[in-house]
């Protein structure tokens, strides 16, 4: 199972956090960084309706691991808060932000969607926000762009992007994301820094991987990659957005699979690698059904994650989005985890900072063990 998130349908093993109905196979991935669309600052003549996810066919498979024992050992040193900022650049900014809503600019268009965290009052004048391209509605239960506006003319379904000089196609999804969650660029960051500085080959396990954008900064960076997604239709835009960005000659394994599975048959083969990226949804099904229920499911699977590390690992970096738990929590599950294997735990928040007023939203929290 499964800068610029998120199912970000199908995830599958990605989102619609709440209560959400789990895409069909081969759905949407992601809308597993969905936070919830119902909003009430949004006024009620223009009401924002939880997208509808169609139920899969068959009854669910759940993934019923058994727990994993405690790790024995001392645990690795701590860092938190943690607070991983991103700043207004050329290809991406929050401009503002506010009334439940974020205003955008995806590099040539401006941007509306819904934002649950802006409790706060806009900055901007409201003529700023109505010269923008594209506002996501939310009204009708079409798939594709029927859930969108745009105001000055009609646009297609993608467009060019680029992120740190990769190109890669932004994206109108029917669940309000872009393809993108530009938030993830300190993690990117810091991941090319430990691939660039190793001194030898790095494999890289990208887990509920998305449209890929972390897998490409990795294989750029020279490491191989495998990519693991259990949309079929995510994996497709991933490969699209290689291709975009002619990394095609780089070495990196596309692969839709339930992420818990793929985990465990790694795992029983011996397979190691050497950084570890995953970004579960709250709630999401795989590719045959199989259920994910993050807070019964996680525990195993970052149990899992320290199984497939080499003897001499870099990093494993967990990201959480749209879940009621302090970063507290997944930062405890992260030292138990690794508890013996020394290094350091660092936890905290991902955030974009704003453009008009500077103030910081906050997207998602984060927990990550580092070696050294």
């Amino acid at each position: 199972m499964d800068p610029l998130k998120p199912t970000r349908g199908a995830r599958r093993d990605r989102d619609n956090r709440k209560s959400p109905r789990a895409p069909a196979e081969g759905g949407p991935a992601r809308d597993t960084h969905s936070k919830p669309l119902a909003n009430p600052l949004v006024s009620a003549a223009n009401p924002r309706r939880q997208p509808r996810l169609p139920e899969s066919k068959g009854e669910p498979v759940q993934n019923k691991a058994p727990a994993a024992e405690r790790r024995s050992g001392a645990l690795p040193a701590e860092t938190l808060p943690l607070i991983l900022e991103v700043a207004p650049s050329a290809d991406y900014a929050l401009i503002d932000s506010g009334n439940g809503e974020k205003l955008e600019q995806y590099g040539p268009y401006r941007i509306v969607r819904p934002e649950g965290q802006a409790i706060w009052t806009r900055a901007l004048a409201e003529r700023d926000w109505e010269n923008v391209d594209a506002v996501f509605t939310g009204d009708t239960d079409e798939e594709g762009l029927g859930r969108w506006r745009f105001p000055k003319a009609a646009l297609g379904e993608t467009w060019p992007m680029r992120h740190d000089c990769i190109d890669y196609l932004g994206r109108f999804t029917s669940f309000r994301h872009v393809g993108v969650f530009p938030e993830q660029g300190p993690h990117w960051a810091f991941m090319e820094k430990q691939i660039r500085t190793a001194g030898r080959p790095v494999k890289v396990l990208n887990l509920f991987g998305y449209t890929g954008l972390a897998s490409l900064v990795a294989a750029r960076a020279g490491a191989e990659v495998t990519h693991v997604d259990a949309s079929k239709k995510a994996i497709g835009w991933a490969r699209e957005n290689q291709e975009m960005a002619r990394l095609a000659d780089k070495p990196i394994r596309w692969i839709c699979e339930d992420a818990m599975k793929f985990a465990e048959r790694e795992a029983r083969r011996g397979s190691q690698y050497d950084i570890v990226l995953f970004d579960p949804p709250a709630y999401g099904r795989g590719p045959k059904g199989e259920v994910w229920q993050l807070f019964s499911d996680l525990p195993r699977l970052t149990d899992l994650t320290r199984t497939i590390l080499t003897p001499k690992p870099l990093s494993v970096v967990l990201t959480a989005y749209s879940i009621r738990a302090s970063f507290f929590a997944i930062h405890t599950l992260m030292r138990d985890a690794f508890a013996g294997m020394g290094g350091r735990v660092e936890s905290g928040e991902l955030i974009i900072r704003e453009q008009s007023a500077g103030r910081a939203l906050s997207t998602s929290l984060f927990s990550r063990w580092v070696a050294q």
